[in-house]
């Protein structure tokens, strides 16, 4: 493992990944900070600009982008209660109370030194348990993957915010929309509806950009808030002796917790930062303290956040499979490259895989660099009207998507997809669901045509393959969990209407 490290910091040392390591976390600080976008919105915006760029240089600064959002969520989240990012959603119980005490240095500090104990320890856990899962990996067969896969998308549904119903209705709908275009083995169009330009199938970018790009700016000019310039203080940085004492317990407990949930699928940021703040008020000895400016409660999830969002690298890195949305936009930023990410990458971009996991210690040292001395300037940045901004980001997206094959008619599906993410906003459906069934669709059909050729269509394959039976079985158990609660309360209508 040693010997690969030093491969991987040779590779992100260099002058070209250092550059776009600092862009990547420069831009998701900025991110993070500007209320109402997110690493999704903004990963996917900048998807065609990475179309130029060398895998291995591309991938570290869609990464950096991403973990570098959770720590620019925190700083509007602490000084203005708006979350910028939907993990900081946790942020603003605690941390907002505290900026209300004259506390917001030590808050920001927190969350700066919290993500950035987090960030290093879960790099060794991806660098220390990436190539073990690899080689678990590649034991795998086709019935395998597909229960992995089916397993991913039953848990996302599962833990998904709002309606479980919603959740699956938009896993399916992401599954159809994956699978139109040109069969691969016979050569036939599906659902292509005599439209030449989607015989190759919706363009992912194309998708991306609409659901959360342009819905995202939509939705952000309904809110007052966000649409008039800001202006804040900061007060003084640092902590108390007894701040450091129920902080530094609380950071590690979180970064415990976001290492393992990030690794689930559907897990990442979001679900490590909320579960860390439900354990941290849960086993506290001063719970009168919680809502009221409790540290513990604040470096707890800003841990977790950014430990989560590390380790949702390795399923990806190690199976190929994204554990959320985010993921699935860099499992297509990887296709788009040309490469297929799964077990056999470790061996085949040996640069890619073990620069990318050195390039994380790196960015988040470079986080904490960025975002201590220049809190200030983020500050600035939200005396910015978003009137102003807004026009600046369709400008981009429309000239990202007509830059993808020179076409007009990507332009319009993108258009299409801003009203579609719109109206599902309003309807409490989540887009994440659509695109994790959008990205594993094709996969699941691919695995699934394999292992029924090669079992000659007996489907009893899939049970009798331990992996594939105990993935399915898991299946089976979260799918009972998510449709037993709905279940209980019919008949708890049922027996007082009766």
């Amino acid at each position: 493992m040693i010997d690969n490290l030093i491969l991987g910091f040779q590779v992100a040392l260099s002058l070209n990944n250092l550059l776009f390591a600092f862009l990547g976390a420069m831009i998701g600080t900025a991110i993070g900070v500007l209320p109402g976008l997110g690493p999704t919105a903004t990963i996917s915006l900048l998807l065609p600009l990475t179309f130029g760029l060398d895998p291995t240089t591309a991938i570290i600064m869609l990464a950096g982008i991403y973990y570098g959002s959770q720590y620019g969520g925190s700083t509007t989240a602490i000084l203005l209660n708006l979350p910028g990012e939907i993990s900081a959603v946790v942020t603003t119980l605690e941390g907002y109370q505290m900026a209300q005490q004259g506390r917001a240095g030590a808050a920001l500090a927190t969350a700066a030194l919290g993500s950035f104990f987090a960030g290093t320890v879960a790099t060794f856990v991806v660098a220390a348990s990436g190539p073990v899962l690899t080689q678990v990996a590649l034991s795998f067969g086709p019935p395998d993957y597909f229960a992995l896969m089916l397993l991913g998308l039953i848990v996302s549904c599962v833990l998904a915010q709002g309606s479980v119903i919603k959740a699956v209705g938009m896993v399916v709908l992401g599954v159809c929309l994956g699978l139109v275009g040109t069969d691969v083995q016979t050569g036939q169009q599906r659902f292509t509806f005599g439209v030449p330009e989607l015989s190759d199938g919706i363009n992912f970018v194309v998708l991306a950009m609409g659901l959360f790009g342009i819905a995202e700016v939509v939705l952000n000019l309904e809110n007052p808030e966000i649409r008039k310039g800001i202006v804040v203080k900061r007060g003084k940085l640092w902590l108390t002796r007894e701040e450091w004492r129920y902080a530094a317990p609380a950071a590690v407990r979180g970064t415990l917790l976001g290492t393992v949930l990030g690794i689930l699928p559907g897990g990442g940021a979001s679900l490590s930062a909320f579960a860390s703040y439900m354990l941290e008020r849960r086993i506290t000895r001063r719970p009168e303290k919680f809502g009221k400016g409790a540290i513990e409660g604040l470096a707890g999830p800003e841990s977790a956040n950014n430990a989560g969002a590390q380790t949702s690298f390795i399923p990806l890195l190690t199976l190929g499979i994204p554990s959320n949305a985010v993921m699935a936009l860099m499992v297509g930023a990887l296709i788009i490259q040309g490469i297929q990410p799964g077990p056999r990458m470790v061996e085949a971009q040996p640069q890619l895989f073990w620069g990318l996991i050195a390039s994380m210690w790196v960015g988040n040292l470079m986080l904490l660099v960025i975002n201590l001395p220049l809190i200030g300037m983020w500050v600035q940045l939200l005396r910015v009207p978003y009137k102003y901004l807004f026009v600046g980001i369709l400008i981009f997206c429309l000239i990202g998507a007509y830059s993808l094959n020179n076409n007009v008619f990507d332009m319009y599906v993108m258009a299409a997809f801003g009203i579609i993410g719109y109206v599902f906003a309003k309807l409490k459906m989540e887009g994440a669901p659509l695109l994790l069934g959008f990205v594993l669709g094709p996969m699941m059909e691919e695995h699934l045509r394999r292992a029924m050729l090669l079992s000659r269509g007996d489907a009893i394959v899939f049970f009798e393959r331990p992996i594939s039976a105990t993935l399915l079985a898991l299946a089976a158990i979260a799918l009972a969990m998510m449709l037993l609660p709905s279940i209980r309360r019919k008949k708890e209508a049922a027996m007082e209407a009766g």
